[in-house]
């Protein structure tokens, strides 16, 4: 299926790994220039060298979202590389787990300033260039929004937080011609993932095979989610022929969340 987004120009943050990394590379292969932004400026240049193998275009940039100019900076970078802005992928931010009661105010703070705050703040900013190309904007936020645990308070707050504002935000895109949507990713094969699997094989002394089967199976998912899987989505949704999803939140997580 041919996806009619060769030239369009995409911004996705936390683009260095993991997927962020995904969502670009898919979006350059259906002809998309990308601007990669991340902390981590060998692993962007490892993006980048790949987007360019494609025969497209990527510029990097490097910066923090929590500080003051980053995203003047990453939608500068945009109007000034390429000259528009079609595709803003909210993806940057992680946040801090543990027990409430070790939890300070600073880590509720930082977790969302990351991944809430950024997130409005660089739609805000990049809206103009959005309105001009009839562009989309997808939020990437998590089901734990749904279905919080006691070890993940600030996240499953943040990611609730990020899908209400989506909706918020959807009402204004239509009465300005912007797509806006959310997708909710369950558990995808990242570093996070492997994180959680390599200790409880160290815990429990079985072997990777056993572990990664008892995770699917107290998850209850038909297998674990992969980067190719969201990113082929988000190709989807901001094509053509996704064009009448709007104001949608999609879980994406092998049948996880059993509640609507």
């Amino acid at each position: 299926m041919d996806m009619g987004l060769n030239g369009k120009v995409a911004l996705v943050t936390g683009s260095s790994r993991g997927i962020g990394r995904g969502i670009a590379e898919s979006l350059a292969a259906e002809g998309c220039d990308l601007v990669l932004h991340g902390r981590d400026q060998a692993a962007l240049a490892e993006v980048a060298a790949e987007i360019k193998k494609r025969g497209r275009k990527a510029h990097v940039e490097v910066n923090d979202l929590s500080k003051d100019g980053s995203h003047q900076a990453l939608v500068a970078a945009a109007k000034k590389n390429f000259g528009r802005l079609d595709i803003l992928v909210n993806n940057a931010g992680a946040t801090k787990r543990g027990d409430f009661r070790q939890l300070t105010d600073a880590d509720w703070k930082d977790g969302f300033e990351l991944k809430f705050f950024s997130h409005v703040r660089l739609a805000r900013e990049a809206w103009p260039l959005l309105v001009a190309n009839k562009g989309s904007v997808i939020t990437i936020a998590g089901i734990g929004g749904k279905e919080p645990e006691a070890e993940f308070g600030i996240g499953s707050s943040v990611n609730a937080a990020c899908v209400a504002w989506t909706k918020a935000l959807a009402d204004v895109g239509k009465a300005e011609g912007v797509q806006v949507n959310a997708i909710n990713p369950g558990r995808v094969e990242t570093e996070r993932l492997w994180r959680r699997i390599r200790d409880r094989v160290k815990n429990s002394g079985l072997d990777e095979g056993k572990v990664r089967a008892e995770f699917q199976a107290e998850f209850g998912i038909t297998r674990f989610g992969t980067t190719g899987d969201i990113a082929s989505l988000i190709a989807f949704i901001v094509s053509s022929h996704g064009r009448w999803l709007h104001g949608t939140t999609i879980d994406m997580d092998g049948g996880e969340v059993r509640g609507t």
